[in-house]
């Protein structure tokens, strides 16, 4: 009974809210803290640092209360050396302050593999084996030969290159072919439009080469390069046009797409003639 009456009493009642509300006190203090540590709710999208530089991405890290990590490197020819070329977190994506980003950058040294053999193969199976290497289709040069498009020589940087010899990835290789007993010719492809990787790769399946090229005032960079179009070249691809295989043929390009604008505008007129005489043609007819 004395127990109980001690429950009840003013003192323990007293006692035990006092410790209830510190209880409430101590556990308060806890989470705000933990909020406070963590930076709840301040999350902010991650900008985009491809194409920068270790020494351009460290202000816009350190600003933005981060912290970063290279964690590997790949070659890219057509990128500049050191710069982003991926991370973690992507672009836009809500990261609190302190998290560490990771960073893939391009290599400054390019990655190199061991020249295959491909003299004695058919100019097919050469392209082929040198693309599983992760090499180029040079120019391809065609010499007197009884044996058509056999490969009769490699070369690299205008040297005859010997198998297992190291060179950078994405080198070109020059393939000497041979032409066969006749003079074969081949008609002029129209180059125009295309991107350069696009009018090198026509060029190839139609067994000619890019000569020169000539880039305006709107190719500034490698990438430029990459990305821009042909909207002239020499000779150029008129009906009956024919140049002998191996030969090369010189283009222009350029990012400004006013070079090729009337020549579009053309192909779609005479596009939408076609169809409107289409039409009219099915309308008599019924």
């Amino acid at each position: 009974m004395s127990f109980i009456k001690f429950i009840i009493s003013k003192s323990f009642l007293k006692n035990l809210g006092m410790i209830v509300a510190t209880i409430i006190l101590l556990l308060t203090i806890i989470f705000v803290s933990l909020n406070i540590y963590t930076h709840h709710g301040e999350a902010n999208p991650l900008p985009d640092f491809s194409g920068l530089t270790e020494s351009q991405f460290k202000d816009v890290i350190k600003k933005s209360d981060l912290r970063y990590k290279i964690i590997d490197s790949v070659h890219i020819a057509d990128k500049l050396p050191g710069v982003v070329i991926e991370q973690t977190p992507n672009v836009g994506e809500k990261v609190k302050r302190n998290r560490t980003i990771f960073f893939t950058i391009n290599s400054y040294t390019q990655e190199k593999v061991q020249m295959p053999n491909v003299v004695e193969s058919s100019f097919r199976d050469a392209k082929v084996t040198l693309e599983s290497y992760g090499l180029k289709t040079g120019k391809i040069i065609y010499v007197p030969s009884e044996y058509t498009n056999l490969v009769m020589g490699q070369m690299y940087k205008g040297k005859p290159i010997e198998r297992g010899i190291l060179i950078p990835k994405g080198s070109r290789i020059d393939l000497m072919i041979g032409k066969g007993l006749s003079n074969r010719k081949t008609n002029v492809p129209d180059l125009k439009e295309l991107s350069l990787k696009k009018a090198e790769q026509t060029c190839l399946n139609t067994s000619l080469n890019i000569g020169a090229i000539i880039c305006d005032s709107t190719i500034v960079t490698a990438e430029d390069s990459a990305t821009a179009f042909v909207w002239k070249q020499k000779p150029e691809a008129k009906d009956g046009t024919q140049l002998f295989l191996g030969s090369s043929i010189d283009i222009w390009i350029s990012l400004d797409t006013a070079k090729i604008l009337p020549n579009s505008l053309a192909k779609k007129l005479l596009q939408s003639g076609s169809e409107i005489d289409a039409l009219i043609s099915e309308d008599s007819n019924e």
